[in-house]
């Protein structure tokens, strides 16, 4: 009798350990590391300039971006002064714990507080795959509409916290943030919401203040 053997259950789990091993190598070294996942275009690198430009005078940062290739992004976050590689996955829609893990070897974070890891941009595969982070942030675009929620669930299933970004536009594109939100706590009820807008700096006092709160909290616990 032939064997059936479920590559993607084997790959999951491998993956899940590897995940945890990279947590509890952060928390010994009490560097915090953010999944920051969302679409192409939904403001990623924008979002993060300004959490950034909010933190640097507490916090020594860090930035891991991961795409498939170019180094745009990394050469625009490296302008702000903080520690940056780029990550090319050679191909692969997401980050996994084994990158992750490699590249945190590459950016040496021994001398680092804080560190973000900019997920390749789609709702699907960087859902899936657990990179060992503190937390994981998902960011939702207005112009992206607010069914996203029913669209990808598994992405708003799996993520701490929720941008909803160029909140300044979501008259212009019909956006609803109450329906956007209802529909990502029916799937996670902890999921926490935050608008904002990357271009006018609207609700990133609120948002970077949380993050703040939420870094000491982690630091402090056992």
């Amino acid at each position: 009798m032939f064997e059936v053997y479920e590559t993607k259950v084997r790959i999951t789990a491998d993956n899940d350990a590897e995940a945890e091993k990279v947590r509890e190598a952060m928390k010994e070294k009490k560097v915090f590391l953010i999944n920051l996942m969302g679409s192409p275009g939904a403001g990623k690198t924008s979002t993060l300039i300004r959490t950034i430009n909010a933190l640097k005078d507490d916090y020594r940062i860090g930035v891991m971006e991961a795409d498939m290739d170019s180094d745009v992004d990394a050469r625009t976050i490296e302008a702000l002064g903080v520690k940056v590689i780029q990550l090319h996955t050679g191909g692969s829609c997401h980050m996994d714990a084994d990158m992750t893990a490699r590249g945190l070897d590459r950016l040496n974070v021994d001398d680092l507080d804080v560190v973000f890891l900019e997920n390749v941009g789609n709702l699907v595969c960087p859902a899936e795959f657990d990179v060992g982070a503190a937390l994981k942030v998902m960011i939702l675009s207005a112009p992206e509409g607010d069914d996203k929620p029913l669209k990808y669930p598994l992405m708003f299933t799996v993520s701490n916290v929720m941008l909803m970004n160029k909140i300044d536009t979501k008259d212009v594109f019909d956006f609803d943030p109450e329906k956007a939100l209802a529909r990502a706590k029916n799937l996670n009820p902890d999921i926490v919401p935050f608008c904002l807008s990357a271009k006018t700096g609207e609700g990133f006092d609120a948002w970077t203040a949380w993050l703040k709160c939420t870094i000491e909290a982690w630091r402090t616990e056992g």
